[in-house]
C-alpha cells in the first residue's frame, strides 16, 4: 500500500483490490449513489492498474479506519488532474474540504498540475458549496450531460490553475 499524502488527521494511500468492497458500498450507498457514479469490480480492478489513475483510500491517522476513498485521472501531456469521484463515509466533519485542500497541494506540488477540474450535479448542494469554498472557479455547465433514468442532469465543472491555488 503506497502512501501518498495526509493531512492532520487523515491519511491518503493507493487502493488495492482487498479495498474495492468498501469503495463499492460507498458508491452504492443511498446517501451517495444520486450523486457518483458507481464502477464494476472489473472497473475498479482497472482502475487500480492504470498509471493514468488513481484509486485512492482515505484513512483516519489514530484509528487506521477507512473514511472514504478517491477516483481520480492525469493527463501528463497537459498537466491536468481530473477528479471524478470523491466519498466520504464520516459527513460534516470538514474531512472533504480537508482532503481536498490537500489532495490540490499534492498534485500541484509533488505532481506539477498545472490545472485541477471536476464535475458535480447541479442538485449536490452540499458538493457545490465546498467546491466554492475553496475558492474554485466555475468553468460552465454542461446542460442535460447525463441521463438518468428518464430525466436528463446537467453538471457543473469547477476548477482550479496552480497561479491560483
Amino acid at each position: 500500500m503506497r502512501f501518498l499524502f495526509d493531512t492532520k488527521r487523515l491519511t491518503v494511500r493507493l487502493a488495492v483490490k482487498n479495498d474495492l468492497d468498501f469503495i463499492m458500498k460507498l458508491e452504492q450507498s443511498d446517501e451517495n449513489n444520486a450523486f457518483v457514479f458507481q464502477g464494476t469490480l472489473e472497473e475498479h480492478l482497472d482502475e487500480i492498474k492504470d498509471d493514468n489513475t488513481f484509486l485512492m483510500i482515505i484513512e483516519d491517522k489514530v484509528s487506521h479506519t477507512s473514511k472514504g476513498f478517491i477516483l481520480s485521472g492525469i493527463d501528463r501531456k497537459s498537466d491536468v488532474f481530473e477528479l471524478r469521484r470523491i466519498i466520504i463515509s464520516d459527513k460534516n466533519h470538514g474531512y472533504g474540504k480537508e482532503i481536498i485542500t490537500a489532495l490540490m497541494k499534492y498534485c500541484f506540488e509533488e505532481l506539477c498540475i498545472n490545472r485541477f477540474w471536476l464535475d458535480v450535479f447541479t442538485d449536490n448542494h452540499a458538493g457545490i458549496h465546498l467546491y466554492r469554498q475553496l475558492r474554485m472557479t466555475l468553468d460552465g455547465v454542461l446542460r442535460e450531460s447525463y441521463k438518468s433514468g428518464d430525466n436528463y442532469r446537467d453538471q457543473m465543472i469547477f476548477s482550479m490553475l496552480k497561479r491560483e491555488f
